[in-house]
């Protein structure tokens, strides 16, 4: 991890291969949920030869090493890793963490789906669409008969996306 402008590390991603990455930060030992928020790292991409070294920016690691997620995004899987943010380096583990998924699935042909979730303002849930890595949103809006506040995310049919929450 460099000095310079504020911490950052880069990373280099075959053809193919796109990569996200979020912070981990834990919070207090309290029963109350989550247990842990995420933060996205900002980046950006330069093109070196037939590869992609990837920069990411962190904006704040705390006294304790902080967690990362690192997810590579190729055509049809998802590669999950994890890391350790420390004072002065990045440490990634030599194996991927095993994963526990569900998955949503339509034989009808409609116009959208929706992934509907109760927020909090911590989002630990996360959808992300696979071809552009990009984050899906949610559309706030509050239930009339539970008169909460509810996150509705609307997907398109026959696409692939991912979802992960950070407990």
């Amino acid at each position: 991890m460099n000095l310079g402008q504020g911490k950052h590390f880069s990373v280099v991603e075959r053809e193919g291969v796109r990569t996200v990455i979020y912070q981990v930060q834990e919070t207090d030992d309290s029963e109350e949920y989550p247990k842990a928020t995420i933060q996205r790292l900002l980046s950006r991409s330069q093109l070196v030869g037939e590869t992609t070294k990837k920069t990411f920016y962190v904006e704040k690691v705390g006294p304790d090493a902080d967690k990362i997620i690192i997810l590579s995004f190729m055509k049809d899987r998802v590669i999950v890793n994890n890391g350790r943010l420390l004072e002065n380096e990045v440490r990634i583990s030599k194996k991927p963490i095993p994963l526990k998924f569900d998955t949503l699935y339509s034989d009808k042909e409609t116009e959208f789906k929706e992934f509907r979730y109760t927020p909090s303002l911590q989002r630990p849930i996360t959808v992300i669409d696979i071809e552009t890595t990009e984050e899906i949103k949610p559309v706030l809006y509050i239930d009339k008969e539970t008169n909460e506040v509810r996150g509705k995310c609307i997907l398109k049919p026959f696409k692939p996306y991912f979802a992960f929450e950070v407990r």
